[in-house]
């Protein structure tokens, strides 16, 4: 078992923005991988962006806890920053009707359909508008810490 002298020794307290940052990354990326896998939901265009930009985070805040590299923010932020104006133009192009004429999606599955859309508004771009949000202001918290 591990000591509480040894886990405040190792992980101080600037260390939590990574640890929540992280457990959000890895939220996300089980739940992307349980919709498609699962569920049999086909990923559009702009879901495997997202992607692209979600998994390497639960990679890199993984080892930036263990570490306890409070430096993660600069590699973090811009990956996060761009999952936002990603996932936001998604979840735009759902819910907003004249936004679907200009969708990047040509092929395969749109990127206007909506597998799930709990209470009215909750999508899967939405859910990752969530993570990606988080996760920025972790990474925000963290730079005003340093």
């Amino acid at each position: 078992m591990i000591s509480r002298k040894w886990w405040k020794k190792r992980r101080p307290v600037g260390s939590k923005p990574i640890l929540f940052a992280w457990i959000v990354s890895i939220t996300a990326m089980a739940g992307s991988l349980f919709f498609s896998e699962r569920l049999g939901f086909v990923p559009c265009t702009l879901c495997w962006y997202q992607r692209i930009l979600m998994y390497p985070l639960v990679v890199f805040l993984g080892i930036a806890f263990y570490r306890n590299d409070r430096g993660i923010y600069k590699y973090i932020l811009p990956m996060s920053i761009i999952g936002i104006i990603v996932s936001g133009y998604h979840y735009a192009l759902q819910k907003i009707p004249s936004l679907q004429e200009f969708s990047t999606c040509t092929s395969g599955v749109p990127c206007t359909g909506q597998y799930i859309n709990g209470l009215g508004f909750i999508t899967i771009p939405f859910l990752a508008l969530i993570a990606f949000t988080f996760i920025t202001i972790m990474m925000l918290m963290l730079w005003k810490r340093k």
